[in-house]
């Protein structure tokens, strides 16, 4: 039988789709791209935004036009978590909720025995333990990852993921560490720590997310390879935390630290859980112990209550930081959420006018970063090549490209960096 796959929003739920591609493959399923005709299809939602709920929906129509009446369609994720009845009365097979995602491919048999539709979607909100269920054949051989945490605890009043993904859940440092062992033993060289909120790993076990890099750290070391971190709330950024980490060589000197805005009054409303000044503080601590490490992050504009003067702070906080990268947003109201009760909103044209000019200046400072990275010399793990030029990301996760004159994909190699682009720097093999 054939399966198809469609993934929308974050890397957790591509991490969670690969464990279901597996499973599926494993019990002898042929995966054919999504457009083709199949027996079954399986759509990993997102519903962070109303936007991403109709792309959910439109997934879920082009399935069946693809499949046809006899396909089994299954919606699976954090759309059918907030809104089963909703996914129920749209021609869907099985509507499966966060924890059911796992036990999709015995779903799908016992539904093809019968053929009656159901929606099976536990309460996520008393869910207190975590399945750890490891991604194994990943298609990207060079780089890996690991999901180590589930849930999020912070409840900010822009979000619906803390009613979609329940409460912190974390993996046991045991397990992660014996996954990373195995996951280098096959070669890889680069493994990504991922969650919805790792910085609250081990509040539920009480391990820490500094003991499970120090763990990490002798195997990563002994094999040459690197550990890369997902985001990360500035909150966690502690003078203790970055003691720890710059002890770590096998770290990659890159974090993805949320910010949203820049605004103090924005952030408030947002319910963040930090300031600019705790946010300024934790970036100086990172610089301070780790030099030449790239900060990233994310930003929404025309968040309500956000005037002219909030969105000239944030240009300034940006310009003040020197971001490596920034993706911008604007803000899009999500149904269930604290946000969109709060007065002053802003009209939708104006939010898209400030992402515009926002994303601008945020270029303007990806620029000066990658060129005062000329001259230096990166370790690069590449990942593809193509008409005679190799590209791959460098320690800090800028994007590389070089002349080769041979294969070094799955390669990590030291490179002279000699100039810069747009959103790329070029260099010379050493």
């Amino acid at each position: 039988m054939r399966v198809a796959f469609y993934t929308l929003g974050c890397k957790v739920n591509q991490y969670e789709a690969e464990q279901m591609r597996e499973k599926f493959q494993a019990a002898g399923y042929e995966t054919v791209d999504f457009s083709e005709a199949a027996e079954v299809y399986v759509i990993s939602t997102c519903t962070v935004t109303a936007v991403s709920d109709k792309k959910s929906r439109q997934a879920i129509a082009a399935a069946r036009r693809a499949g046809g009446p006899e396909a089994v369609i299954v919606a699976a994720g954090c759309y059918p978590q907030v809104a089963a009845e909703e996914l129920r009365a749209l021609d869907i097979d099985l509507v499966l909720g966060n924890e059911e995602k796992g036990e999709t491919l015995r779903l799908v048999e016992k539904f093809l025995e019968k053929r009656e539709r159901r929606a099976e979607v536990a309460e996520i909100g008393g869910v207190r333990t975590f399945r750890f269920d490891p991604v194994r054949g990943a298609d990207e051989r060079s780089r890996a990852h690991i999901k180590i945490e589930d849930g999020c605890d912070n409840f900010c009043s822009y979000c619906i993921i803390p009613y979609a993904r329940g409460r912190v859940r974390s993996a046991r440092i045991a397990d992660v560490a014996a996954e990373f062992e195995a996951l280098l033993e096959e070669g890889f060289l680069e493994v990504v720590l991922t969650g919805i909120e790792i910085a609250s790993f081990g509040k539920d076990t009480g391990e820490s997310f500094a003991e499970l890099l120090e763990t990490l750290e002798g195997p990563a070391a002994r094999a040459g390879a690197r550990i890369r971190l997902g985001s990360l709330e500035p909150r966690v950024v502690t003078q203790e935390f970055v003691r720890r980490l710059s002890g770590l060589s096998s770290l990659c000197p890159h974090f993805h630290l949320s910010l949203q805005s820049g605004s103090d009054k924005v952030l408030r409303a947002m319910n963040r859980k930090y300031d600019t000044a705790l946010y300024r503080e934790a970036v100086r601590r990172l610089r301070e112990a780790l030099p030449g490490c790239a900060i990233t992050t994310d930003l929404i504009t025309g968040f309500p209550g956000e005037g002219e003067m909030e969105q000239e702070e944030t240009l300034r906080f940006v310009r003040e930081i020197g971001f490596a990268k920034v993706h911008v947003f604007p803000y899009s109201e999500r149904k269930g959420t604290r946000a969109v009760k709060l007065p002053e909103q802003v009209p939708m044209a104006v939010r898209r006018a400030r992402a515009h000019v926002l994303s601008e200046v945020c270029g303007e400072v990806r620029r000066q970063f990658l060129r005062e990275m000329v001259g230096a010399t990166v370790t690069v793990l590449f990942e593809t090549e193509r008409e005679g030029a190799a590209f791959g990301h460098s320690e800090n996760y800028t994007p590389v490209t070089v002349e080769r004159a041979g294969p070094i994909a799955g390669q990590m190699r030291r490179v002279k960096i000699t100039s810069a682009g747009e959103d790329m720097l070029r260099g010379e093999l050493l």
